[in-house]
């Protein structure tokens, strides 16, 4: 699912809010989100799960297409771990079908 295919299950669900509205209401949550990781903190949704910020070390690598050793910055990457209930309802059993 793309971004603007989640506002149009929003505001499918939700008739009496404009497309526009439910866009912005999703931009600004994805801002404040990107936000807070930005800042180095940590960003829990109960239920759903925790972003953070974790950051790898300076190191050697290697060109794939040549060969050749080249030196790839410290940088920091963005992580996402899933909450218990997501787990759980990712991995329920489906019922047996007649």
């Amino acid at each position: 699912m793309i971004k603007s295919e989640l506002v149009q299950r929003i505001a499918a669900q939700n008739p009496h809010l404009y497309q526009r509205d439910v866009e912005n209401i999703v931009n600004a949550i994805l801002n404040e989100i990107t936000a807070a990781l930005a800042r180095g903190d940590r960003v829990e949704l109960r239920g759903f799960g925790a972003f953070s910020v974790k950051e790898r070390p300076a190191r050697t690598g290697r060109n794939p297409r040549t060969g050749q050793h080249v030196e790839v910055d410290q940088k920091c990457v963005p992580f996402f771990k899933t909450g218990k209930e997501m787990r759980e309802r990712l991995n329920r059993p489906e019922p047996p079908q007649s």
